[in-house]
Order: structure tokens, then sequence, then C-alpha cells
């Protein structure tokens, strides 16, 4: 064992650190020693939008997102209250993006003790207005005590696929011929944060990166259209459709002209900062499927074609000519 800073014991490991090898790098480790557990209640397990787990009386979706102080959110630009409705959004938007809706959230808060009481009740107040804009409760959770400075807020979403929903829309049923879609704009949240770490602390895109919102039933609704994959823009357009493409062992082209279209959306903000913002911007939480050419939904937005790959080891994104490199783009928890 070696000591840090302040004397306290950290395990010594050889071998590359998890900033190393990024999100992706994290998963794999984790996935490969999880393979072989027993579970067959488990209908979808790892490495989805959310687990799918098979009950006495039918089947529940379960998901979990954190945030953490100084990662996922900052108290100079952020209060406790976006916080709550933040987090409630990601999560929810992960059950959306199987085509299921909530039935009730557990919230974890990890506090240090000098946190501020007010803090923890903004919190409160966040969530209970999320829980009623989206008719799913907060039915209970847990709080614990962390070092100085550290306050983490997880929350556990349940849902269900509702009716007319036989089966969760995973990320892995996307085929040729079929187009890429998202259900709302894209790059609000992106361009807020890109605003904020220049000083900016009002306005639209601004109030969006701090209170992200997205029709949830959206979700059901493209399960019921045929929706063939799915997932939420969590990581930036570019990442996830990577992430779709992988899964589905297919190659993803977005259009030029769509891309710039939701650029255009973003008033007040430079063309390339936009652009940047829509392929790469976090935090969105709408959501990105693909169908059939001719069941895309109302209220969705083309942005891309499904193509077949000639070798499961070049799936990827492109956009017109030029491929994207996902390493380069959207956010990665431990690569940035």
């Amino acid at each position: 064992m070696d000591s840090s800073e302040d004397g306290a014991p950290v395990a010594r490991h050889d071998g590359p650190v998890l900033g190393e090898v990024g999100e992706r790098g994290v998963l794999a480790e984790i996935f490969a020693a999880l393979a072989d557990q027993p579970g067959d209640g488990v209908l979808v397990g790892p490495g989805d939008d959310t687990a799918y787990l098979r009950t006495w009386r039918g089947a529940v979706l379960a998901t979990t997102d954190t945030m953490v102080l100084g990662h996922d959110w900052r108290d100079d630009w952020s209060t406790p209250q976006d916080v709550g409705v933040k987090a409630t959004t990601q999560n929810l938007a992960d059950l959306a993006a199987m085509g299921g809706v909530g039935t009730g959230l557990l919230v974890t808060l990890a506090a240090h003790p000098r946190l501020p009481l007010a803090w923890a009740r903004g919190l409160a107040v966040g969530l209970a207005r999320a829980a009623r804009d989206s008719g799913v409760p907060v039915v209970g959770g847990d709080l614990s005590a962390a070092p100085d400075g550290v306050v983490m807020v997880s929350v556990t979403a349940l849902g269900e696929l509702p009716d007319g929903v036989e089966e969760p829309v995973l990320r892995s049923g996307a085929r040729p011929g079929e187009v890429l879609a998202v259900s709302g704009p894209l790059g609000r949240s992106g361009a807020g944060l890109t605003q904020l770490l220049d000083g900016e602390r009002e306005g639209p895109w601004v109030d969006y990166h701090r209170r992200p919102w997205t029709d949830l039933g959206q979700g059901p609704r493209a399960a019921r259209a045929g929706a063939t994959a799915m997932i939420d823009v969590s990581d930036g357009l570019g990442r996830d459709a990577d992430r779709l493409a992988r899964a589905s062992g297919v190659r993803m082209r977005l259009r030029p002209a769509a891309v710039g279209d939701l650029a255009d959306a973003l008033d007040g903000v430079p063309p390339e900062a936009a652009r940047r913002a829509v392929l790469s911007g976090g935090e969105e939480h709408v959501l990105l499927a693909t169908f059939p050419a001719t069941v895309v939904p109302p209220g969705w937005v083309a942005v891309g074609d499904v193509e077949p790959c000639p070798n499961r080891g070049e799936t990827g994104v492109w956009l017109g000519p030029d491929r994207l490199d996902p390493a380069r783009g959207g956010w990665d928890h431990y690569g940035g």
C-alpha cells in the first residue's frame, strides 16, 4: 500500500489507469468480469440503456446514473434544483430509449457534513418538480456521508413497457437501408455549456444545459411505430450514433444538410460552435433511433442513413464522406 498526500492508504496496482483507457476500456473490463453471472431472470443485461428483468408478475426496466460535484455540475452555475431536474431527466430518458415509461425513482445523496442543509432541500425541490412533470414519483433512496468537498447524487429509475410495446428497443437492431432520426433539437446543452465556460449565465441554451428536459413520450411512440434501435443522446450525436453502429454491426452516415439545419436552429451561436454542439454536445437527452424509411414518426427528424458494414471492425459513423472519430467528440467520463 502507498499513501496519498493526506496520509490515507492507497492500493497499488500495476498496469493502466482509468484515464488512460477511457470509458469504453473501463466498461470492457467490467463487462468481461460480469460475463459468468447467474441470471435466468435477466432479459437484457449490461451494455444497453437499461436492464430488463423478469419478475413474477411481468418484467421491470431498471437504470441508474450518478452526478458528482465538479465533474457533472458546478455550484457557481447550477442550483441544487437544477441538479435534481438533470438527474431525473437523464434516468427517465434511458427508460424512454428502451420504449419504456418510469414507475419510480430511488435517490442517493452522498455529501460531506459541511454541505448546507438548504442545498439538500433545494435538490429535493428539483426532484419533486421533475417528478410532477414526468408523473414518476420519488419512492425512496439513501443518504451517506462523504469526504470533505464531495457531493454525489445518484438516481435509480424503475420502469415498464407500456401498452402496445411488447419488447424493449435495444441498441443492436439497426439494419442497412433504415433511417437514423432524432426526436427533437440537438446542440442546446452543448451550446449552453460553451456559453457557461465563456462566462455567460443567461440565455435559452444555458437554461437547457442546466435543466435539460425532453418529450419522454417519444420513446414509446417510436417503439410502437417500429423503431429498430434506440439510445438517448447523453454523450453526443457522433458518440451515441457510434454506439448504435457498433451494437448493430452497421455504419451510420449522417446527412450534412440535416446537421447544418440543426446547427442553424441554435440562434446566437457562431456557426462552427453550433455545428460542434450538434455533433458532440452531451446531456441533450433527446432520443436517437433507427426506423424503416416508411415509418419515421411525426416530429422526428431524419439525420442519417444506416449502411451495411463489410467488416464488423469497420463499423462507425460518417458525416458525408468523412469518418467521425468517437474518441475526439462527445463526452467520455474518463477521457473528458
